[in-house]
């Protein structure tokens, strides 16, 4: 489910609003994204795919919200690895990330990991 969306990364693009096949986000009055509608996501990650900037974090729960510590995921270099694992946009050249689906399980395993280990 979507978790974040890092504010000082976002270009407002508004990619991430206009892919989101359930409307969980919204532009906001500074024309930047906001989450409106957290517990319609269907954890798809389009958003975190479709943002260039990496300013959008999906948790690997679907079920339901799983709050994370912000400054723990911007360290975390979480941020970006799903676009990279699939060779999305800039990484579509990089012979070391060329649509190498069968690698996300580690990348759902971490994060769910990381959210455990931060949960109070």
């Amino acid at each position: 489910m979507i978790e974040l969306v890092i504010e000082e990364r976002c270009s407002g693009c508004n990619a991430c609003v206009e892919i989101c096949p359930t409307n969980v986000l919204e532009i906001g009055s500074d024309s930047s994204p906001f989450i409106a509608r957290q517990n319609e996501c269907q954890t798809c990650f389009m958003c975190e795919l479709y943002c260039v900037e990496d300013a959008i974090y999906v948790g690997p729960y679907c079920d339901r919200p799983d709050p994370v510590d912000r400054e723990s995921i911007l360290a975390s270099g979480l941020l970006g690895e799903l676009r990279r694992y699939h060779g999305w946009d800039e990484w579509a050249a990089d012979p070391r990330y060329s649509n190498e689906h069968w690698q996300m399980e580690k990348v759902f395993l971490r994060a769910r990991d990381m959210a455990i280990c931060t949960a109070p």
